[in-house]
C-alpha cells in the first residue's frame, strides 16, 4: 500500500467505527420496543420481560453494544432477533443477488456514460445541449420513483416484465433455457433503474474530465501530425481523462449499494437492501448493524481503491 494511504486507511476505520456507533444509538433510541413486537400483541409482560432478557435486551446500551461489536470483530455477527438465523447466513444468502444487481449497473452505467460523454465533448453544441438535459434529468431523479414509474409501464401497462421477485414461482421446473430466460426478466427492471439514475452522473462527471483535457497541448500536437480524429478521441483524449473517471468508479461503488437498498425493496429482490429494510422496520440491531458495517466497509474501501485508481492511470501521482 502506498504510504500516503496509510492515514486515509486509518481514517478510514474511524469512520467505519463512527458510523456504527451513530447506527447503534438511534437504533436505541427509536421508539418502540423490540421484544414487545417480537412477542406479539397477545404476549403478557412477563412474556416480553422474558423475551427481553433472553435476548440480552435487558443489560444497558453500551453494554450490548460492547458486547455486539467484540463479537462481530472476531466474526460473530449474531443471531436475528426476527428470524433466529445467524446474521451473515442470511447476509450470506442476500450478498449474491446484490452483488450480481449492482456489478451490471456499474459496467452499463460507466459503459454508456463514456459513450454519451464523448458525443457531448466532441459533437455539436445542439447535441449537448440536449444530452446535459438528458444526464442532468436522470441525475437528479428518486430512484424509488422511477423504479414505480418503470413497474407501472413495463409491468402493468405493457405488461412485457414481471415486477416482482428474482425467479417465477414456476422457475424450478423450467428447462435451463427457459429458467435462464425467466431470471433475465425479473432482472430486466431493476437493473434498468439502477443504471439509468447511474448515467446521467457519470456521462456528466465524465464529459467535465473530458473537456478539461480537450485543449491540451499533447492533443493539438497529436492533430497536428496527421492522427486520425478517432484515435485521438480514444488514445489521447480519453485515456487522459482517464484519472478522475476511476476515481469516480471506485466513489460509485458505495453509492450503488446505497441506491440499491430502495430498488431492491421496491422490486422485492432478494438482496442485502431488502433485508436492511425488514430489520429495521422490525428493529432488528444486529442485522441492521452487519449490513451498516458492511456498507461503511464499502464506502472506505471504494474510496480507497479510488486511489489506487487515480494512481495508477496518472503515473505522476507516486509516492514522495
Amino acid at each position: 500500500m502506498p504510504t500516503r494511504l496509510l492515514p486515509r486507511f486509518l481514517t478510514g476505520c474511524a469512520v467505519v467505527l463512527g458510523v456504527i456507533t451513530l447506527s447503534f444509538i438511534l437504533l436505541h433510541l427509536a421508539p418502540g420496543d423490540p421484544a414487545a413486537q417480537l412477542a406479539g400483541p397477545a404476549a403478557t409482560p412477563a412474556q416480553v420481560e422474558a423475551l427481553r432478557v433472553e435476548l440480552g435486551l435487558d443489560r444497558s446500551a453500551p453494554v450490548q453494544f460492547v458486547s455486539w461489536l467484540g463479537r462481530a470483530v472476531r466474526g460473530d455477527w449474531g443471531v436475528s432477533l426476527a428470524t433466529g438465523r445467524p446474521v451473515a447466513g442470511m447476509l450470506g444468502d442476500a450478498w449474491p443477488a446484490t452483488a450480481l444487481l449492482v456489478t451490471l449497473s456499474l459496467g452499463l452505467s460507466y459503459l454508456l456514460g463514456v459513450a454519451i460523454a464523448l458525443l457531448q465533448a466532441t459533437g455539436t453544441r445542439r447535441n449537448d445541449t440536449r444530452l446535459s438535459v438528458l444526464t442532468t434529468t436522470l441525475f437528479a431523479l428518486p430512484g424509488y420513483w422511477l423504479g414505480t414509474v418503470l413497474v407501472w409501464c413495463f409491468a402493468y401497462q405493457l405488461q412485457v416484465l414481471p415486477a416482482f421477485g428474482a425467479a417465477g414461482l414456476d422457475a424450478d421446473f423450467l428447462p435451463p433455457a427457459a429458467r435462464l430466460l425467466d431470471r433475465l426478466r425479473h432482472l430486466a427492471l431493476p437493473l434498468l433503474t439502477l443504471t439509468l439514475l447511474g448515467v446521467g452522473g457519470a456521462a456528466r462527471f465524465v464529459r467535465g474530465a473530458l473537456l478539461d483535457v480537450e485543449g491540451a497541448p499533447f492533443l493539438l500536437a497529436a492533430r497536428a501530425r496527421g492522427v486520425p480524429e478517432r484515435r485521438v478521441r480514444l488514445r489521447h483524449l480519453l485515456r487522459n481523462a482517464l484519472g478522475p473517471v476511476v476515481t469516480l468508479l471506485g466513489l460509485s461503488l458505495p453509492a450503488l449499494f446505497s441506491g440499491a437498498v430502495f430498488v431492491e425493496g421496491i422490486f422485492a429482490w432478494p438482496g442485502v437492501g431488502r433485508i436492511l429494510i425488514q430489520a429495521v422496520l422490525a428493529r432488528d440491531t444486529p442485522v441492521v448493524l452487519a449490513a451498516v458495517t458492511v456498507s461503511a466497509v464499502l464506502v472506505v474501501l471504494g474510496n480507497l481503491l479510488a486511489d489506487l485508481f487515480r494512481t495508477w492511470a496518472d503515473p505522476r501521482l507516486t509516492d514522495v
